[in-house]
């Protein structure tokens, strides 16, 4: 802490704040293009009944990824309570209809925001076109024409914030009970690892590795919080919110956010992807062929950028950050957007399309 203390002192918060972005966005970038981390192909195996061999990845990295951040909770050293899944006005509507569309857009542009970010790093322009479109979708619907749309939506169920945004709380049950039921999501992400990945534990480490950035950007920005006398947000991993920014940062930086967390985040898990595919011999330039669907990106980009604006979060920034801390509108925007995305696989296949 006097460390970082003496870092923030020197070079100021936001610098700091955006140094620990650039480090943990490099390390996540890395290790979910080296495990193929993805929760789209988690979903898409499930509705297809195939085994578990990327399911097993994402799950393992989710389950690391509720330990390491509940371990945190339990030694005092995060604070869910500060967090914007429960210290700012919410809407269950919001969480549900904007996981929703985001399954749906997940299917149809084959990747959700982080795995944009990550694939474009290998090569893939498909998904960088994919990434820019959301990035505008997502600021149209933050402080554009999508804007009033989005509050409407918001406005059919907010909800207050308070202790009863926490799922924990809400049972009633002890603060311990979050750190066994990590626990036990850990243990059954292991055993299903262990199921369908005989003796390849060096990519369980990885994929472990790429769950255990979100505890690492909790801890890191409660402690630069904890440590600044200015109002910090205290966070985890995020792909919506960051895209917008740098695109306006990009077009105008006048009108864009100061640095933080999050503009260090996203360019270097770009750059984080791109040294994990050209170390593993992945790095590929590839365009749109024939049968790939230039309409279906484009729309599911956009679907994506609005609804995860509108649920708060994406399968990263609400599902895994929000998930961790065991927030209601978390797991109500995860499991919408299961959902969403297994009733779009449903539709392609009664209409003959390859999902």
């Amino acid at each position: 802490m006097d460390i970082l203390a003496s870092w923030i002192e020197r070079f100021g918060d936001r610098q700091v704040l955006a140094a620990g972005g650039l480090v943990i966005g490099l390390l996540f970038g890395f290790l979910a293009q080296r495990s193929r981390y993805c929760a789209r192909a988690a979903v898409m195996e499930c509705c297809e009944k195939q085994p578990a061999v990327r399911t097993s990845v994402w799950w393992l990295g989710f389950g690391a990824c509720m330990l390491g951040v509940q371990l945190l909770v339990l030694a005092g050293a995060l604070r869910p309570e500060v967090s914007r899944f429960m210290a700012q006005p919410g809407s269950y509507s919001g969480a549900i209809i904007g996981g929703l569309l985001f399954g749906v857009g997940m299917v149809l542009a084959k990747a959700c925001a982080g795995r944009m970010i990550v694939l474009s790093g290998q090569g893939n322009l498909r998904a960088l076109l994919a990434g820019l479109i959301f990035a505008v979708a997502v600021q149209a619907s933050i402080g554009g024409w999508l804007a009033p749309l989005r509050r409407s939506v918001a406005a059919l169920w907010p909800v207050d914030p308070g202790p009863e945004r926490n799922l924990i709380h809400l049972l009633g049950a002890a603060p311990w009970l979050g750190t066994v039921l990590a626990v036990v999501m850990l243990a059954s992400g292991v055993a299903l690892f262990a199921r369908h990945h005989r003796g390849r534990w060096g990519l369980g480490l990885v994929a472990a590795g790429a769950g255990l950035c979100v505890p690492m950007a909790w801890g890191f920005t409660q402690a630069v919080a904890s440590q600044s006398f200015e109002a910090i947000a205290v966070q985890s991993l995020t792909y919506s919110s960051p895209s917008a920014e740098w695109l306006m940062r990009v077009l105008s930086s006048d009108s864009a956010a100061s640095f933080g967390f999050e503009s260090g985040l996203l360019p270097a898990t770009f750059v984080g992807a791109l040294l994990g595919a050209l170390l593993g011999g992945d790095f590929k330039l590839e365009g749109f062929k024939s049968e790939n669907r230039l309409g279906h990106y484009m729309t599911g980009a956009s679907l994506m950028g609005f609804g995860a604006v509108l649920a708060g979060g994406c399968t990263i920034g609400a599902g895994m950050s929000g998930g961790s801390i065991f927030a209601v509108s978390a797991w109500l925007t995860l499991a919408a957007i299961w959902v969403g995305a297994g009733l779009t696989w449903k539709a392609h296949k009664a209409m003959g399309w390859a999902v």
